[in-house]
Protein backbone atom coordinates (compact mmCIF):
# COMPACT_ATOMS: atom_id res chain seq x y z
CA UNK A 1 0.00 0.00 0.00
CA UNK A 2 1.58 3.35 -1.02
CA UNK A 3 2.44 5.77 1.76
CA UNK A 4 2.60 9.53 1.73
CA UNK A 5 4.77 11.17 4.41
CA UNK A 6 4.25 14.68 5.72
CA UNK A 7 7.28 15.70 7.75
CA UNK A 8 8.01 18.22 10.48
CA UNK A 9 4.46 19.26 11.31
CA UNK A 10 4.53 21.56 14.34
CA UNK A 11 2.01 20.60 17.00
CA UNK A 12 3.44 23.32 19.30
CA UNK A 13 6.16 25.94 18.99
CA UNK A 14 9.22 23.94 17.85
CA UNK A 15 12.09 23.50 20.30
CA UNK A 16 14.92 22.09 18.21
CA UNK A 17 13.52 18.81 16.82
CA UNK A 18 10.92 18.61 19.56
CA UNK A 19 7.29 19.64 19.13
CA UNK A 20 7.34 18.20 15.61
CA UNK A 21 5.59 15.18 14.17
CA UNK A 22 5.67 13.19 10.94
CA UNK A 23 2.51 11.72 9.42
CA UNK A 24 2.61 8.47 7.45
CA UNK A 25 -0.60 8.20 5.43
CA UNK A 26 -1.65 4.98 3.69
CA UNK A 27 -2.84 5.37 0.11
CA UNK A 28 -1.46 8.91 0.12
CA UNK A 29 -4.50 9.55 2.26
CA UNK A 30 -4.23 13.31 2.88
CA UNK A 31 -6.74 15.58 1.13
CA UNK A 32 -5.43 19.15 1.05
CA UNK A 33 -8.80 20.49 -0.07
CA UNK A 34 -10.86 19.58 2.98
CA UNK A 35 -12.01 17.02 5.54
CA UNK A 36 -12.45 13.37 4.70
CA UNK A 37 -15.64 11.37 4.44
CA UNK A 38 -16.36 10.05 7.98
CA UNK A 39 -16.88 6.58 6.51
CA UNK A 40 -13.25 6.55 5.25
CA UNK A 41 -11.51 7.56 8.49
CA UNK A 42 -8.63 5.36 9.64
CA UNK A 43 -7.28 4.43 13.07
CA UNK A 44 -4.12 6.18 14.24
CA UNK A 45 -0.97 4.76 15.84
CA UNK A 46 1.25 7.38 17.48
CA UNK A 47 4.90 6.33 17.87
CA UNK A 48 7.51 8.03 20.02
CA UNK A 49 10.92 6.43 20.21
CA UNK A 50 13.17 6.20 23.23
CA UNK A 51 16.38 8.10 23.88
CA UNK A 52 16.62 8.00 27.70
CA UNK A 53 14.87 11.42 27.43
CA UNK A 54 18.21 12.80 26.18
CA UNK A 55 17.16 13.65 22.60
CA UNK A 56 14.07 15.35 21.24
CA UNK A 57 13.88 13.05 18.21
CA UNK A 58 11.21 10.47 19.06
CA UNK A 59 9.57 10.81 15.65
CA UNK A 60 12.67 9.75 13.74
CA UNK A 61 12.21 6.03 14.48
CA UNK A 62 8.60 5.84 13.27
CA UNK A 63 9.42 4.59 9.77
CA UNK A 64 9.59 0.86 10.62
CA UNK A 65 6.35 1.18 12.58
CA UNK A 66 4.63 2.79 9.61
CA UNK A 67 5.94 0.00 7.40
CA UNK A 68 3.99 -2.44 9.59
CA UNK A 69 0.80 -0.46 10.17
CA UNK A 70 0.23 1.56 6.97
CA UNK A 71 -0.46 -1.61 4.92
CA UNK A 72 -3.04 -2.58 7.56
CA UNK A 73 -4.92 0.67 7.05
CA UNK A 74 -3.54 2.74 9.94
CA UNK A 75 -2.25 6.28 9.84
CA UNK A 76 1.02 6.50 11.80
CA UNK A 77 2.31 9.64 13.50
CA UNK A 78 5.89 9.85 14.72
CA UNK A 79 6.04 12.36 17.57
CA UNK A 80 9.03 14.15 19.11
CA UNK A 81 8.75 15.49 22.65
CA UNK A 82 11.25 17.63 24.53
CA UNK A 83 14.36 16.05 26.00
CA UNK A 84 15.42 16.43 29.62
CA UNK A 85 18.10 18.87 28.41
CA UNK A 86 15.32 21.11 27.09
CA UNK A 87 12.88 20.84 29.99
CA UNK A 88 12.22 18.68 33.05
CA UNK A 89 9.10 16.69 33.90
CA UNK A 90 6.16 17.26 33.51
CA UNK A 91 7.09 18.91 30.20
CA UNK A 92 7.37 15.55 28.43
CA UNK A 93 3.89 14.46 29.55
CA UNK A 94 2.52 17.85 28.56
CA UNK A 95 4.12 17.43 25.13
CA UNK A 96 2.67 14.02 24.30
CA UNK A 97 -0.75 15.15 25.47
CA UNK A 98 -0.45 18.31 23.36
CA UNK A 99 0.50 16.20 20.34
CA UNK A 100 -2.44 13.87 20.94
CA UNK A 101 -4.79 16.85 21.25
CA UNK A 102 -3.42 18.30 18.00
CA UNK A 103 -3.88 15.02 16.15
CA UNK A 104 -7.38 14.63 17.61
CA UNK A 105 -8.30 18.18 16.59
CA UNK A 106 -6.89 17.79 13.07
CA UNK A 107 -7.97 14.19 12.62
CA UNK A 108 -10.49 14.70 9.81
CA UNK A 109 -7.97 16.76 7.83
CA UNK A 110 -5.76 13.69 7.56
CA UNK A 111 -8.31 10.88 7.32
CA UNK A 112 -7.95 9.89 10.99
CA UNK A 113 -10.76 8.57 13.15
CA UNK A 114 -10.46 10.72 16.32
CA UNK A 115 -12.13 8.00 18.36
CA UNK A 116 -9.51 5.36 17.49
CA UNK A 117 -6.12 6.58 18.70
CA UNK A 118 -3.39 4.23 19.95
CA UNK A 119 0.04 5.15 21.36
CA UNK A 120 3.23 3.09 21.12
CA UNK A 121 6.87 3.56 22.09
CA UNK A 122 10.00 1.96 23.49
CA UNK A 123 12.09 2.67 26.61
CA UNK A 124 11.59 6.35 27.50
CA UNK A 125 9.08 6.32 24.63
CA UNK A 126 7.41 3.39 26.37
CA UNK A 127 7.26 5.54 29.49
CA UNK A 128 5.64 8.28 27.39
CA UNK A 129 3.18 5.72 26.05
CA UNK A 130 1.97 4.45 29.41
CA UNK A 131 1.86 7.94 30.89
CA UNK A 132 -0.41 8.99 28.02
CA UNK A 133 -2.58 5.89 28.43
CA UNK A 134 -2.94 6.54 32.16
CA UNK A 135 -3.81 10.24 31.87
CA UNK A 136 -5.30 11.10 28.46
CA UNK A 137 -8.92 10.37 27.56
CA UNK A 138 -8.20 10.42 23.81
CA UNK A 139 -5.98 7.32 24.06
CA UNK A 140 -7.86 4.08 23.40
CA UNK A 141 -4.94 1.61 23.31
CA UNK A 142 -1.27 1.59 24.31
CA UNK A 143 1.69 -0.68 23.49
CA UNK A 144 4.85 -0.07 25.51
CA UNK A 145 8.19 -1.80 25.02
CA UNK A 146 10.26 -2.00 28.26
CA UNK A 147 9.06 1.20 29.96
CA UNK A 148 10.43 2.57 33.24
CA UNK A 149 7.46 2.57 35.63
CA UNK A 150 8.76 3.13 39.19
CA UNK A 151 11.94 5.17 39.23
CA UNK A 152 12.82 4.55 42.88
CA UNK A 153 12.80 0.75 42.48
CA UNK A 154 14.86 0.46 39.32
CA UNK A 155 18.24 -0.11 40.98
CA UNK A 156 16.99 -2.89 43.24
CA UNK A 157 15.67 -4.71 40.16
CA UNK A 158 18.82 -4.57 38.01
CA UNK A 159 20.29 -7.83 36.75
CA UNK A 160 23.47 -9.06 38.50
CA UNK A 161 26.39 -7.02 37.24
CA UNK A 162 24.14 -4.72 35.21
CA UNK A 163 24.52 -1.72 37.49
CA UNK A 164 28.29 -1.59 36.98
CA UNK A 165 27.86 -1.94 33.22
CA UNK A 166 25.16 0.75 33.25
CA UNK A 167 27.47 3.11 35.14
CA UNK A 168 30.29 2.51 32.69
CA UNK A 169 28.06 2.95 29.65
CA UNK A 170 26.45 6.16 30.94
CA UNK A 171 29.49 7.65 32.73
CA UNK A 172 27.80 7.38 36.14
CA UNK A 173 28.69 6.13 39.62
CA UNK A 174 25.30 5.46 41.25
CA UNK A 175 23.22 3.79 38.52
CA UNK A 176 19.67 5.18 38.17
CA UNK A 177 20.09 7.22 41.37
CA UNK A 178 23.05 9.12 39.98
CA UNK A 179 22.15 12.81 39.52
CA UNK A 180 23.09 12.42 35.85
CA UNK A 181 21.10 9.24 35.21
CA UNK A 182 18.30 9.49 32.64
CA UNK A 183 15.58 9.36 35.29
CA UNK A 184 17.31 11.88 37.56
CA UNK A 185 17.86 14.26 34.65
CA UNK A 186 14.19 13.96 33.76
CA UNK A 187 12.99 15.09 37.19
CA UNK A 188 15.88 17.45 37.96
CA UNK A 189 17.34 15.64 40.98
CA UNK A 190 18.61 12.22 42.07
CA UNK A 191 15.59 9.93 42.23
CA UNK A 192 16.13 8.76 45.82
CA UNK A 193 16.76 12.27 47.13
CA UNK A 194 13.45 13.69 45.88
CA UNK A 195 10.88 10.90 46.18
CA UNK A 196 7.88 13.12 45.52
CA UNK A 197 9.26 14.20 42.14
CA UNK A 198 10.29 10.65 41.31
CA UNK A 199 6.85 9.29 42.13
CA UNK A 200 5.12 12.07 40.19
CA UNK A 201 7.06 10.98 37.10
CA UNK A 202 6.49 7.23 37.65
CA UNK A 203 3.59 5.68 35.71
CA UNK A 204 2.78 3.36 38.61
CA UNK A 205 1.49 6.40 40.51
CA UNK A 206 -1.28 6.95 37.97
CA UNK A 207 -2.84 3.49 37.84
CA UNK A 208 -6.53 3.70 38.64
CA UNK A 209 -7.11 7.27 37.50
CA UNK A 210 -8.01 6.15 33.98
CA UNK A 211 -6.37 3.92 31.46
CA UNK A 212 -6.78 2.49 28.03
CA UNK A 213 -5.97 -1.19 27.52
CA UNK A 214 -2.20 -1.48 27.84
CA UNK A 215 0.17 -4.06 26.35
CA UNK A 216 3.64 -4.37 27.88
CA UNK A 217 6.56 -6.16 26.22
CA UNK A 218 9.83 -6.59 28.12
CA UNK A 219 12.96 -8.67 27.74
CA UNK A 220 14.18 -10.67 30.70
CA UNK A 221 17.77 -9.86 29.71
CA UNK A 222 17.24 -6.09 29.66
CA UNK A 223 20.29 -4.53 31.34
CA UNK A 224 19.07 -0.92 31.12
CA UNK A 225 15.43 -0.88 32.22
CA UNK A 226 14.83 -3.87 34.53
CA UNK A 227 12.23 -6.43 33.46
CA UNK A 228 10.66 -5.98 36.90
CA UNK A 229 9.49 -2.50 35.92
CA UNK A 230 6.89 -4.01 33.58
CA UNK A 231 6.03 -6.63 36.20
CA UNK A 232 5.21 -3.85 38.68
CA UNK A 233 2.95 -2.03 36.24
CA UNK A 234 1.20 -5.17 35.03
CA UNK A 235 0.50 -6.34 38.59
CA UNK A 236 -0.89 -2.92 39.49
CA UNK A 237 -3.12 -2.88 36.42
CA UNK A 238 -4.33 -6.39 37.21
CA UNK A 239 -5.11 -5.47 40.81
CA UNK A 240 -7.05 -2.46 39.56
CA UNK A 241 -9.18 -4.61 37.24
CA UNK A 242 -7.71 -2.95 34.17
CA UNK A 243 -7.28 -4.54 30.76
CA UNK A 244 -3.61 -5.42 30.31
CA UNK A 245 -1.40 -7.86 28.42
CA UNK A 246 2.22 -8.57 29.36
CA UNK A 247 4.73 -10.40 27.18
CA UNK A 248 7.83 -11.48 29.12
CA UNK A 249 10.59 -12.54 26.69
CA UNK A 250 13.49 -14.11 28.62
CA UNK A 251 16.17 -13.91 25.94
CA UNK A 252 15.57 -10.34 24.79
CA UNK A 253 17.49 -7.28 25.84
CA UNK A 254 16.74 -3.57 25.44
CA UNK A 255 15.64 -3.65 21.80
CA UNK A 256 12.12 -3.99 20.41
CA UNK A 257 13.44 -5.94 17.44
CA UNK A 258 14.93 -8.50 19.84
CA UNK A 259 11.64 -8.73 21.74
CA UNK A 260 9.94 -9.68 18.46
CA UNK A 261 12.76 -11.95 17.24
CA UNK A 262 11.87 -15.68 17.40
CA UNK A 263 15.48 -16.49 18.36
CA UNK A 264 14.98 -14.76 21.75
CA UNK A 265 11.50 -16.05 22.51
CA UNK A 266 12.04 -19.49 24.03
CA UNK A 267 10.24 -19.57 27.35
CA UNK A 268 8.11 -16.51 26.62
CA UNK A 269 5.16 -16.01 28.93
CA UNK A 270 2.10 -13.94 28.07
CA UNK A 271 -0.35 -12.87 30.76
CA UNK A 272 -3.55 -10.97 30.15
CA UNK A 273 -6.56 -9.71 32.05
CA UNK A 274 -8.78 -8.99 29.07
CA UNK A 275 -11.71 -11.17 30.13
CA UNK A 276 -11.97 -10.33 33.81
CA UNK A 277 -9.63 -13.05 35.03
CA UNK A 278 -5.97 -13.58 34.32
CA UNK A 279 -4.97 -15.98 31.58
CA UNK A 280 -1.40 -17.23 31.25
CA UNK A 281 0.08 -18.67 28.06
CA UNK A 282 3.31 -19.11 26.19
CA UNK A 283 2.63 -17.56 22.78
CA UNK A 284 5.45 -15.20 21.73
CA UNK A 285 4.69 -11.63 20.63
CA UNK A 286 4.40 -10.75 16.95
CA UNK A 287 3.33 -7.66 15.07
CA UNK A 288 0.13 -9.52 14.18
CA UNK A 289 -0.64 -10.08 17.88
CA UNK A 290 0.11 -6.43 18.66
CA UNK A 291 -2.20 -5.27 15.87
CA UNK A 292 -4.99 -7.56 17.07
CA UNK A 293 -4.66 -6.10 20.56
CA UNK A 294 -4.82 -2.55 19.24
CA UNK A 295 -7.76 -3.24 16.95
CA UNK A 296 -9.73 -4.97 19.70
CA UNK A 297 -9.12 -2.05 22.05
CA UNK A 298 -10.02 0.57 19.45
CA UNK A 299 -13.17 -1.32 18.54
CA UNK A 300 -14.15 -1.74 22.20
CA UNK A 301 -14.00 -5.54 22.17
Amino acid sequence: MPTRVITDVAYAEPVGRAHLLDLYLPDGGDDPDGPHDPDDLRPLVIWTGGSAWLAGNGKDSAGPIAAVFNPLGYVVAGVSIRSSTQAVFPAQLDDIRTAIAWLHGHAHDHGIDPGRIAVMGDSSGGWTTVMAALTDDHVRAAVAFYPPTDFRRMDEQMLPGASAAFNERMGLTDCHNDPLSPESRLIGCAVQSCPERADAASPLTYVGRREAPIMLLHGGSDALVPHGQSVLLYEALKANGSTATFYSVPGAGHDWRAVLDPSTQDGTTVRDTAHGRERVGHTPPTWAAIERFIRAALDGR
